[in-house]
């Protein structure tokens, strides 16, 4: 059931846990399903000895997709039109990963209602892993 704009008010915010204690599995599963396997991401000796980090760590799109997740769970599937975003921090092996939304306004695309979203993800820690802006088609 897809959201209506008399559900929605400028500032309502949805939440919602995306990963708890991301795997390195998970990330080699996606360097599989990317066909990007930057030894960053898969290759623990090369991530650590030559590159200087302190483990392999998740690609940034992982991250996005997690997150684009909890949009799609929030507003319907196939109701995107508008999503982007900045990585702001690495996500290493056993993050938990938080993605947020917020209601900032409204506008008409096409013919379409839609609502426009700030997204925001965190770890455990707090610190913002992800930052962006999404536009979503909604009933009227």
């Amino acid at each position: 059931m897809a959201l209506s704009r008399t559900q929605l008010t400028v500032g309502d915010t949805h939440e919602q846990v995306v990963v708890d204690g991301l795997t390195r599995t998970q990330i080699v599963q996606y360097a599989g399903a990317s066909g990007d396997y930057n030894p960053l991401h898969t290759d623990e000796v090369f991530a650590t000895q030559v590159a200087g980090y302190p483990s392999v760590f998740a690609h940034g799109m992982l991250t996005m997709g997690l997150t684009g997740h909890m949009l799609t769970d929030y507003v319907g599937d196939g109701r995107l039109v508008e999503y982007g975003g900045r990585f702001m921090a690495q996500v290493w092996p056993g993050d938990t990963l938080t993605a947020r939304s917020e209601v900032t306004g409204f506008d008409t695309r096409n013919g379409s209602d839609c609502v426009e979203l700030a997204v925001r993800t965190v770890n455990q820690s707090g610190d913002e892993v992800f930052r962006g802006t999404a536009v979503a088609r909604i009933d009227p």
